[in-house]
């Protein structure tokens, strides 16, 4: 029976994408900042452990506890929405200190296991920001688009150990909570700087219209079968807008 670890499963893709492997019959690590066991089903094949992917102690802790893994998915992220001139650098860091930082960290800290063993899968999960010209994302994606240059070329670096580098690419989602998180629910207007306010609520208004959107479950069933897949495709799209942006690009 094979296992993997879960990062950012409180809710959300992380929280739905544990659901799914435990339902397909795998051991699952689901790992929190604050656990949160309630969130989760109880079973005997789903453990929730506590993981800041900033801190190494902590990571060293989780996949000490963990045992040995087949699978990591490295899903936990900080949202961010705004006009660049009006985010503070202090966020920029904060963003990235999870968004990318925390990925390679988790990654390097699980790398000699499955190198030694010569197997194991690394999916990184990303955003559809990375497929096309986004605007009031530009800390985000910039964040995003390194973990998709950094899964790229480490790839190649594990291919001759057997060991599998992907990234998830999740469109839009209106079921999570990633617009509440991204502002600390504080309305859009408020934060953007003034001459920006109109074009930021024109710009929000035609994203919350746009025709397709992503559901958690896409998310869930396209990180499965990155794990399972053996043909050395690289990036998944998950999610019928995400699908199309990459089709376009």
């Amino acid at each position: 029976m094979k296992t993997v670890l879960i990062t950012g499963t409180s809710s959300g893709y992380g929280r739905r994408t544990a659901l799914h492997f435990h339902e397909q019959g795998w051991n699952v690590v689901a790992t929190m900042r604050t656990p949160r066991p309630d969130v989760l089903p109880v079973s005997d094949r789903l453990r929730v452990v506590a993981l800041d992917v900033t801190d190494p102690q902590s990571i060293a802790a989780a996949l000490d506890a963990a045992g040995p893994v087949d699978a990591l998915v490295n899903n936990a992220g900080v949202p961010s929405i705004s006009v660049f001139e009006g985010t503070p650098m202090a966020r920029v860091r904060e963003v990235f200190e999870t968004n990318t930082f925390g990925v390679m960290a988790t990654t390097q800290a699980v790398l000699p296991l499955f190198r030694e063993r010569g197997s194991g899968v690394i999916v990184n999960v990303t955003s559809s920001v990375v497929l096309g010209h986004m605007p009031l994302s530009a800390v985000y994606k910039a964040s995003k688009m390194a973990v998709e240059g950094f899964t790229a070329s480490l790839a190649l670096e594990l291919a001759p150990f057997g060991v599998y580098a992907k990234t998830v690419e999740p469109g839009a989602c209106l079921t999570t909570n990633f617009a509440a998180r991204a502002t600390n629910g504080t309305p859009l207007d408020q934060l953007v700087p003034a001459p920006y306010a109109s074009w930021a609520e024109k710009t929000m208004a035609e994203f919350t219209g746009q025709d397709l959107f992503t559901q958690e479950s896409d998310v869930a069933e396209t990180v499965w079968r990155a794990v399972h897949d053996t043909t050395g495709q690289l990036r998944f799209p998950a999610g019928p807008d995400a699908v199309r942006l990459a089709q376009a690009k």
